[in-house]
């Protein structure tokens, strides 16, 4: 069976909570250090908005991406689970975990679902699950799973640009939000009746991950996890922080103590909406060596003025 991304299919409208339950399909923790990096795109024009009316979608987006932190992660076998019991109906294996790029759009043609799985539940509900590492794949067309069970692992096959599995949710060949199955938006007070079986982490933005380095890292070194840390005869001291849905105006605060007080430490006000980004300040090093002890790393991102999410970390360098 072909797995192909959904963007012809439109949103449907008629379900209900108490249709169809879903539990998370990734086996991670999404207040961190995973998290829900896109969600269903509740536009129909050019333009895109989210479940929330915010802007952690792009236009024609037709499921919900559940992220790792880092490529590194990969390599640690992070389960995707069934999200409710079911047949599977199709699958695919074997494509490697390269992701998307000018350089491997030809091969994916026709296979931006990467390596996958599709059940068939009860009522007309199917569920679809993207990108799944390669060799992976642990059932087999025609065997029946239990929700919760081990389908693959996370990965980054197909057009995939960071790790995560796409779970896409259909009811009768039409895509559904799990956010939102009604399709009714409501924007500031988002819908409580939801197609999860328990609240998962909403998070409207916020910090992947922090780190210190010795020079400003480029930003594909951080999204893959290999960033070198610190040391105490590098030319300079960097903390960074590697963010996911940012917005105009938002403000992240960063800074680094030592042993002998404040190192650097700045807010740095975002232009623009971004789905990843990253920010870093730094400062030169003047002696032979950093001093000797630890050191206190703290990023914040602000949003109209509130605390949206904090990070800290700590440093010893000898």
């Amino acid at each position: 069976m072909r797995l192909g991304l959904l963007t012809l299919m439109s949103l449907a409208v008629p379900a209900t909570a108490g249709d169809f339950s879903l539990s998370s399909p990734i086996d991670c923790d999404l207040a961190g250090p995973c998290h829900i990096q896109q969600y269903v795109d509740h536009d129909a024009t050019a333009g895109a908005r989210d479940f929330t009316c915010g802007g952690l979608t792009y236009d024609g987006h037709r499921g919900t991406d559940f992220a790792l932190p880092t490529q590194a992660r990969i390599a640690d076998g992070i389960g995707v689970l069934a999200a409710a019991a079911g047949t599977v109906l199709g699958l695919r294996d074997g494509m490697p975990d390269t992701g998307y790029s000018a350089d491997t759009a030809t091969d994916i043609e026709n296979r931006e679902c990467g390596n996958g799985v599709v059940l068939q539940h009860d009522g007309g509900w199917q569920t679809q699950y993207c990108h799944l590492r390669q060799g992976s794949v642990a059932v087999a067309k025609g065997q029946r799973v239990t929700g919760g069970q081990i389908l693959g692992q996370v990965g980054m096959s197909g057009r995939a640009e960071f790790p995560h599995v796409h779970l896409s949710v259909r009811l009768d060949g039409e895509v559904v939000d799990p956010f939102d199955p009604d399709g009714v938006l409501t924007c500031g007070t988002p819908s409580t009746e939801t197609l999860w079986d328990g609240p998962l982490p909403v998070r409207p933005g916020g910090i992947v991950t922090i780190g210190t380095s010795n020079a400003i890292p480029d930003f594909a070194t951080i999204r893959a996890g290999q960033v070198t840390g610190a040391t105490a005869t590098g030319d300079a001291l960097i903390i960074y922080a590697f963010l996911f849905g940012t917005r105009t105006g938002d403000v992240l605060r960063l800074s680094l103590n030592g042993p002998d007080g404040m190192v650097v430490e700045r807010d740095t006000r975002l232009k623009r909406a971004q789905a990843q980004s990253f920010r870093a300040i730094g400062k030169k090093r003047r002696a032979p060596r950093w001093p000797a002890g630890e050191y206190t790393g703290f990023a914040e991102l602000i949003r109209d003025g509130r605390s949206l999410e904090r990070q800290e970390l700590t440093l010893t360098l000898r």
